[in-house]
């Protein structure tokens, strides 16, 4: 291994060739095409919950473990979610950890880490970019009658299209085809059924530690400025080794620390409940017996 140490150093000093961090790559570049697919699965999202996906979608590595241990804490909420999520000393990233009140959300994100990566990776570089085709694809949603305001979001008519959860403690998860609801629709569709809000997660204050407190998480549509936590979102390509956006109230471990043992008993969800989640349809109740292992 020293020898072939030093026969790379050498040619190092002969070649005047050094690899270079995975930081100091080049930023991809996606064109408005490309841009307008990625975001189509989420552009109608609200905008509080479009802004936690796209940070969170920039730390895409920390998905699949989030996905799994949401799937399996799903029958706790409000503050028994909140006392757990902390208590777990989790180690990702506050906007990932945002996203474990909506196991449907991460679960669709971690069943597509190709899109995930890409998504994240288009916020880093094009932030601005990625805002515009979010726009672009509200906007063609809205002309053809299927974006529009009702019980559970309040939708703008511009210059920027805004979605706002109706009751800011309560955030739906809409359910939409992408290949429908950018479209013409054909005669005879009912445009109303196109976008179900029957899946939806009771926020309240519990969560106000990872930026859900009322206004905490918007966009400045006009600025292309998103902000978590009351803090404008400033993780970029350049800087994605070392930003640390600022959520002084969660304490996340050092690398290397120990986290303390599970203390929830780990309950999976449903088949039932995945495709009620799934198909933006309310949740079967079900119950749990909490137990500690």
């Amino acid at each position: 291994m020293q020898r072939i140490g030093n026969i790379l150093t050498i040619l190092i000093i002969l070649t005047g060739v050094v690899a270079a961090p995975a930081f100091a790559q080049a930023p991809p570049s996606f064109p408005p095409g490309q841009l307008d697919q990625l975001v189509a699965r989420i552009a109608l999202y609200p905008d509080p919950l479009l802004a936690q996906v796209l940070a969170a979608a920039t730390y895409s590595n920390d998905i699949p473990a989030a996905a799994q241990w949401a799937d399996e804490h799903h029958y706790l909420t409000g503050q028994a979610l909140a006392n757990a999520i902390a208590a777990d000393q989790l180690p990702w990233d506050p906007s990932v950890q945002a996203l474990l009140p909506f196991p449907s959300v991460l679960d669709m994100m971690n069943a597509d880490m190709n899109w995930t990566t890409q998504l994240g990776n288009a916020f880093l570089a094009q932030q601005q970019d990625v805002m515009d085709a979010v726009q672009r694809q509200r906007a063609v949603a809205q002309r053809y009658g299927y974006l529009r305001t009702n019980g559970q979001v309040l939708v703008s008519g511009g210059p920027y299209i805004t979605i706002v959860p109706v009751n800011p403690a309560f955030v739906v998860v809409p359910y939409y085809d992408p290949s429908i609801v950018f479209f013409a629709p054909r005669p005879g569709f009912a445009i109303g059924g196109a976008i179900r809000f029957g899946f939806g997660v009771s926020i309240g204050g519990y969560f106000a530690p990872w930026g859900w407190a009322a206004g905490g998480i918007r966009f400045d549509w006009g600025a292309h400025a998103v902000f978590v936590n009351n803090a404008r979102w400033g993780r970029t390509w350049v800087n994605r080794a070392v930003y640390v956006h600022p959520c002084p109230a969660i304490r996340r471990p050092a690398p290397g620390a120990v986290r303390p043992a599970e203390a929830h008993a780990l309950h999976p969800r449903s088949e039932p409940e995945r495709t009620a989640a799934r198909q933006g349809r309310p949740v079967p109740r079900e119950t749990h017996r909490e137990e500690r292992r």
